[in-house]
C-alpha cells in the first residue's frame, strides 16, 4: 500500500518537474494607440500557448465596427509555426545581442520577446529589430494575435450583428492571404461555428468553410 503511494507521488512529481522543463517562448505588445493596447502570447514547442489582451484607452473607432472584448484563453498554432518560432530564437542564442535597431522607423509598438528552458533563457525589447529573423519573428507573431482578436470579433458579430459577420469575414479572407493574419487555426472554433450556421449568410459561410480548409503548417 505505502509502496503504491510512494510509486504514485514520485511519478506525479517528476510529471511536474517536466511540465516545468518545457521551454517557453512569450511575446509581449503594447501599442496605446491600437485596440488592443497590450497583449502576451505565449507558446510552446507543440504549438499550444495562451493568448491574453487588454483594449486600453483608445478612443472607438465607429468605422472598425464592432469591437472585441478582452481576450484570455488558450491557443492553438501549427507545430510547424512554432518550430520556426523557436528556431529563430535559438539561432540567435536568446538574444544574447540584443534586438533593438535604433533605426528612425515609425513606432510599430514595443515588443518583448522571452525564451525560458532547461538550455538557458534570455529576451530582449525593440520597437523595429536589427536582426532580420527576429523581426520577422515578431511580424509573424503579431500577425497570429491578429487572427485571435478577429476571431473574438467574430464571435460577438455572431451574437449582436450577424449583418457585419459579411464585412469582416472578407476582411479576413483578404488579411490571411497577404500575411496581415496568420495561423487562422487559432479561430477554428469560430470559423466552424459560422461554416455551418444557416442562419448567417451563404457566402459567410463559404469564407468561414475557405478559411477552415486552407490549413497551415
Amino acid at each position: 500500500m505505502r509502496a503504491g503511494w510512494l510509486a504514485t507521488a514520485t511519478l506525479a512529481f517528476a510529471m511536474r518537474a517536466l511540465a516545468q522543463a518545457e521551454p517557453v517562448l512569450e511575446m509581449d505588445y503594447s501599442n496605446p494607440g491600437l485596440t488592443p493596447a497590450h497583449w502576451v502570447l505565449t507558446l510552446s514547442p507543440d504549438g499550444s500557448g495562451h493568448f491574453r489582451s487588454e483594449r486600453g484607452d483608445a478612443p472607438v473607432d465607429p468605422s472598425q465596427g464592432m469591437q472585441a472584448a478582452n481576450v484570455d484563453r488558450d491557443i492553438q498554432v501549427s507545430k510547424g509555426f512554432a518550430q520556426r518560432a523557436f528556431a529563430a530564437v535559438h539561432q540567435h542564442q536568446f538574444f544574447a545581442s540584443g534586438c533593438e535597431s535604433h533605426l528612425k522607423v515609425a513606432f510599430q509598438g514595443w515588443k518583448k520577446i522571452s525564451y525560458k528552458g532547461v538550455d538557458g533563457q534570455g529576451s530582449c525589447s525593440f520597437n523595429y529589430s536589427k536582426e532580420k529573423d527576429i523581426q520577422n519573428l515578431s511580424d509573424s507573431l503579431v500577425a497570429v494575435a491578429a487572427a485571435i482578436v478577429e476571431g473574438a470579433r467574430l464571435e460577438s458579430l455572431l451574437q449582436h450583428d450577424r449583418l457585419g459577420l459579411d464585412r469582416e469575414t472578407e476582411f479576413l479572407i483578404e488579411a490571411a492571404g497577404d500575411g496581415r493574419v496568420q495561423q487562422v487555426c487559432t479561430i477554428k472554433g469560430i470559423l466552424q461555428r459560422l461554416a455551418e450556421d444557416p442562419e448567417v449568410m451563404e457566402r459567410v459561410r463559404k469564407r468561414a468553410k475557405l478559411l477552415l480548409a486552407r490549413g497551415e503548417g
